[in-house]
């Protein structure tokens, strides 16, 4: 192979290391994402459980004549009421946490930028 190809090799592949390295970034970027949105569907889940248990209660407690029937409507709006607010407490708790270690993260690109230079220029090799 000539001296020529071998460095057009070497910085395709230095350009591929940069590339893959940006490529990371952008995956840690969309996990972060899918995190929040997995979070919020939690809650959206939790509440659509919130209204039914609500919902059937307070059908229960309108419609039937029954004294064990309107209990029962009671206890379900009850557990309705408590999920609801169990679920937005969940929710904050989780979203300080994703937000949190999303202050804690740092990008990398830059740090891995700055010791290639550095080490090239160890060596005398400056692109």
């Amino acid at each position: 192979m000539l001296d020529q190809e071998k460095a057009e090799i070497k910085k395709l592949k230095k350009k591929l290391k940069r590339q893959e390295k940006k490529n990371a970034e952008i995956r840690d970027q969309m996990a972060i994402q899918r995190t929040i949105f997995a979070n919020e569907r939690t809650l959206m889940a939790y509440l659509r459980t919130a209204l039914a248990f609500a919902g059937g209660g307070f059908a229960a407690l309108k419609l039937s004549q029954h004294v064990y029937m309107e209990a029962m409507g009671v206890v379900m709006m009850t557990i309705g009421t408590a999920l609801t607010l169990y679920s937005f407490y969940r929710y904050f708790q989780k979203q300080q946490l994703i937000k949190r270690q999303r202050e804690d993260y740092t990008h990398t690109s830059k740090y891995h930028e700055e010791l290639h230079e550095k080490q090239a220029s160890s060596f005398g090799n400056i692109d």
